[in-house]
């Protein structure tokens, strides 16, 4: 399996290049960011985090003392507004009052620790905690998201109603645990996911692993079925 899995990521990297994913000039943006893209697209975050930084807000203590009404106007494009700016004081106030506003100390706690205190705020769950731990904090745990749910499951290799920790400890087991390599495996099956293996009407044409994909076979088997149904009926 482990194989496998780098060879799907190879096929991958070679196929979309390097993705330099998180796209942030700094861990504390990039936790921002993390929060902002929950349920939106990175464009929305983007502006949010554009907005932020024209009002000098993207500082632990700055973010925290903001008022909140004029905290989500800010954040408007990245939709939900009025709860992110919830989530991103409270991640603050934990930031300024628990670790002194030293994120570097916070990052540095073990991963365990980290991610069970991460998951104790309110608004930051498994997939926000682990870009958190994998990007900001560079150390590596494997991001499950909806597109590696999507894709694994078309591959053949997750069950249609995998649970994430499931997936992740699949990927834990299998795979060295390197955070460059997670970092850009998690990059590289996003870029899949939202360039080539869409929701509906996948471009299969354009997979890179296309030949171990299951779910392509067994829609070829169901393309090829129906022609020779119709060709019996029409010379019956």
């Amino acid at each position: 399996m482990r194989e496998l899995l780098l060879d799907i990521y190879q096929r991958l990297y070679d196929h979309f290049g390097p993705r330099h994913w998180w796209p942030a000039e700094t861990p504390f943006e990039m936790i921002v960011g993390a929060i902002l893209t929950q349920n939106v697209a990175w464009k929305g975050a983007a502006q949010a985090i554009a907005n932020l930084k024209d009002r000098g807000w993207l500082e632990p203590g700055r973010l925290l003392a903001a008022p909140e009404e004029e905290l989500a106007a800010v954040l408007r494009p990245a939709r939900y507004h009025f709860q992110k700016a919830q989530k991103l004081k409270d991640f603050c106030r934990v930031l300024v009052e628990e670790f002194g506003g030293n994120l570097s100390l916070f990052l540095a706690q073990e991963t365990g620790p980290l991610r069970k205190r991460l998951l104790a705020i309110r608004g930051i769950g498994p997939e926000t905690a682990d870009c958190i731990i994998l990007y900001a904090a560079e150390k590596p745990i494997f991001v499950i998201d909806a597109y590696t749910h999507r894709i694994f499951y078309r591959l053949g290799i997750f069950p249609e109603r995998a649970r994430y920790a499931e997936m992740q400890a699949f990927f834990m087991r299998h795979l060295p645990h390197d955070a460059g390599l997670f970092n850009e495996y998690h990059a590289q099956l996003d870029a899949l996911g939202h360039h080539v293996c869409l929701k509906r009407a996948p471009r299969c044409g354009n997979c890179p692993v296309l030949s171990f994909c299951k779910a392509a076979t067994q829609a070829d088997i169901r393309i090829a079925k129906s022609k020779t149904q119709k060709e019996m009926v029409q010379k019956a």
